[in-house]
This record gives C-alpha cells, structure tokens and sequence, in this order.
C-alpha cells in the first residue's frame, strides 16, 4: 500500500486536501470511431475506387436490361447507365455524409436496386416509347411514399435478434453467390463463349490473385488486394482478348445527365402500386444491410440508423428519376469488401460516392472501369459475397441455436430463402405481382425468419419480451 503524503503541521489542518491531478484528455483518434476517420488522400482515393469496382457492374446492369427492354436505341442506353451512375454517386453521398436526419452515416454504398428490374421491364413493354417516363413517375410517387413511411418502417429493427439477422445476412452472401458466377461465366448467357474454360480459368485466376495478395501483402496494400486483383487480371486478360476498347473510342468526355431527358415524368396508378411494392422491398433489404454492416463495423445499426439509412434511400431514389435514374438501394457487395478489408471508415466509401459523380459527368472515364472483364470481376466477386455469407455465420454463432427452436427457424428460413436461387422457376405459376417480392430471397427469408422467432419464442408467453427491444443507440 502506497504511503499517504506528508504535509507540513502548521498548513495540514487549514489546507484542503490535494486534488488529484485530471486526466490527459483523449487525443482525437481515441475518440474518433473508425467509421468516422479519415484516410490519408491518395488511400482515400484507391480504397474508394476498389468501391467503385466491386459495385460498377451491379450499377450499369439494370439499365443494360431496362433500356432495350422500352424500345431505347444503344446510344440511349447508355446514357441511362451514365445516369445511373451519377445518381449512385448522390445516394451514396446522402448515406455517408447525410445531413439533418437523413443518412445512416456508415460505410453504405447506394446504387440501381435489381429488385425493380422486372416490373420496369413489364411497365416499359406495356407502354411502348413512353415506358421510360412512366417508370420514373412511379418512382418518385413510391419513392415520396417510402420517405413518409420510413419512421415506422424503422421500428421493426426490434424484430432482429440475432437468430434473424444472422439468417438475413448469411441469406444476403448467399445470394449475391450466382451473381459471381454468372460473370466469372461470361455475365450473358446468349454469347457463344459463356461458360468456357477460358472465362471460368480467369475467374480462378483472378481469386488466386486476390487471394495470394492477401496473404504476402501487409499493410494498406492488404487492404485493397481487391483492387490490385482486379487490374492484375485485367492486365493478363488483354493479350487474351477478353477486354474491349471499343467503349474507350466512343465515349464522350463530358455527359452531363440532362433532367427528363427523356420526358416529363408520367404517373400511372398500376405502374405507382408496383413500385411501391419494390421500394418496400428495397426498405427491408436495406435495413438486413444496414444491420449487418453495423455488426461488420462494431456500430450497431439501431433504430436511428436505420431511419437516417432508410431516408437517404428513398430521398435518393426520389432524386434519381430527375437525371433519369431509377430506384437507389444498399449494394450488399459492398459490405462484403468492408468486411474483408476492415476498412471502416464512411468517408472512405464517400470518395467512393464522388468518383461515381465523376464518371456519371465523364463517360471516357467511365468506360476505363468497363475495362475490368466480368470474368475477372467474377472471381473477386466469390471472396467479397462469401465474405458477407460468413459474417452472417459468425452472428449465428451468436443467435443460442441449441436453445428452444432457433435452429429450426434459421433451417426453415434459409431454406425458403434459397428457393429462387436454387429453384429460379419454383415460383413461375403465382401471379406476377407476387413475384417482386417471392424472387427475392433476401425478403423471404427476413420475412420468415421474423414471424417463426415470433412464434417460437414471443408469441403464447413462451420467450422473453427481452428480445424484442430494440439494440441500444450509438453511444449510451
């Protein structure tokens, strides 16, 4: 025991008692979480631009589909995938950055939902030439609507204890899988050389790539193994021709996304009732995302986040339409790199959102990116999807499967929420509205996972009201 001070006689009885000496503040880098530091510029650059190129293909496809789907000539089609873009860019900034209380201010990547692809098609082919203007007017009807909506949408965040976003997140690994193997195949089906041994032995190339950078690399250069595996498989591909420069000669350098290009927007109440299916849709697979990224990130995503995340959502989609966007969401891809790279900071993915600007404003640029063959992008794409699938097990972990029913209700729920990646026709007989919602199985396997941990452990008094409250807020 350390002795006590000795004080001189004639002050120790009239003095008060020393005061201990205050703390050392914190510096700002003990303060600061790492999903809001900042990056030295050129890192903030690169690890940006690995964004970009793990979501850059997920972004151009639905306007690769929709255009020539409404009847649009190739040079339209482009434009829209320029648009496309550049609207990515803005959600990603409004989800980043975020002002007022919009935002979920997290490492969050927006871009072009694929869940709106195929009623676009079926509200474009019905309506000929003006298919384009109508989409967008119920995207931004729908868009307004989930705005208004998302301070109750957000308070189901009390409906995901570990048992279901661990399902949900290894649902959303799961089925971004195929998305990989499609491209690592070709990405189209139709061409001759889809499925080669030569599109395949790239797509293995590249992941043994970015997978020995991996391992000999340290540091920053670990970081974006992702990045220095997509340009090294590039490169090999050249000699092999399987890239095309022909996008590089006729793209312009400025493009600048014209409002309405395409018209004045029209508001058509069938075309408004399906998108506003797709954009709940949108909203749930948004808030498993930004669960999941929470967890990845060690910034639980509670029911503020996902209120900000939800608002920069719609916002975004409702803004998109204006420069002839469609409907912006959370790209999961994006949270599988964060996970690998362990990069967590939000200004990282904002650089990100600013490049997206750029090449939506310059197509040559653009272009450059579209270098990157799809089976090359394919075999980076099964590391960062299977990252995602993993973090979901590792929640799972978490979840007390040998408790109770938890196990049944992670089987029953991955399960249904593998049919349409096992079985795409399973559901070809129910009527198309439905199947918005029954081809996604992130949906269905959410929605089923809620209501069998309600069964099983909430309803009839058999579980813990514990479970339902919501995760407590960043900071208490």
């Amino acid at each position: 025991m350390a002795a006590k001070p000795r004080f001189r006689k004639d002050t120790a009885d009239t003095s008060a008692p020393t005061p201990a000496p205050a703390p050392a503040p914190a510096s700002a880098s003990d303060e600061t979480h790492p999903v809001d530091q900042t990056l030295p510029p050129f890192k903030m650059f690169t690890s940006g631009l690995q964004h970009v190129a793990a979501m850059y293909a997920g972004v151009v496809a639905p306007p690769m589909i929709v255009g020539p789907a409404v009847g649009l000539n190739a040079r339209d089609t482009a434009f829209l995938m320029g648009a496309s873009l550049f609207t990515a860019g803005i959600a990603t900034l409004l989800q980043t950055i975020g002002f007022w209380k919009i935002g979920a201010r997290l490492p969050f990547v927006n871009g072009v939902s694929f869940a709106g692809v195929t009623p676009m098609v079926a509200i474009g082919r019905e309506r000929g030439a003006e298919g384009i203007s109508v989409i967008f007017g119920a995207i931004i009807v729908a868009s307004v609507l989930g705005f208004v909506l998302t301070p109750y949408f957000s308070k189901l965040v009390r409906f995901f204890p570990p048992v279901v976003t661990g399902t949900v997140i290894t649902l959303i690994g799961v089925s971004l899988l195929p998305v990989a193997f499609n491209w690592s195949q070709g990405g189209n089906a139709t061409a001759d050389d889809y499925g080669s041994m030569k599109n395949i032995g790239m797509a293995g190339l590249t992941l043994l790539i970015v997978l020995v950078l991996r391992k000999v690399l340290r540091g920053f250069l670990q970081q974006i193994a992702i990045l220095l595996g997509l340009v090294v498989g590039t490169l090999v591909a050249i000699p092999l021709n399987m890239t095309d420069f022909g996008a590089i000669k006729d793209a312009g350098l400025v493009g600048f996304p014209t409002p309405f290009h395409f018209g004045a927007p029209q508001f058509e109440i069938a075309a408004i009732i399906s998108m506003c299916i797709v954009m709940l849709v949108c909203m749930t697979e948004s808030t498993a995302d930004m669960l999941a990224l929470g967890k990845i990130v060690d910034r639980p995503a509670d029911e503020r986040v996902i209120e900000g995340g939800l608002r920069a959502d719609t916002l975004g989609s409702a803004i998109s339409p204006f420069f002839n966007g469609f409907m912006c969401s959370a790209f999961a891809q994006n949270i599988g790199l964060v996970a690998m790279t362990k990069v967590r900071s939000r200004f990282v993915v904002a650089a990100g959102g600013a490049i997206l600007i750029l090449l939506g404003l310059c197509p040559v640029l653009a272009s450059v990116i579209a270098l990157v063959p799809l089976p090359v992008l394919g075999g980076a794409g099964i590391v960062l999807f299977g990252s995602v699938a993993a973090s979901g097990i590792q929640t799972l972990a978490t979840a007390a499967l040998e408790k109770g029913e938890n196990a049944l209700i992670v089987a029953a729920a991955v399960g249904i929420g593998l049919i349409p990646i096992a079985a795409p026709q399973f559901y070809h007989a129910f009527p198309s509205d439905l199947l918005v919602v029954l081809d996604s199985g992130i949906s269905t396997g959410c929605v089923v996972a809620i209501v069998l941990n309600l069964a099983f452990n909430h309803w009839g008094g058999k579980g813990s009201s514990a479970r339902l409250l919501p995760q407590a807020r960043v900071g208490e």
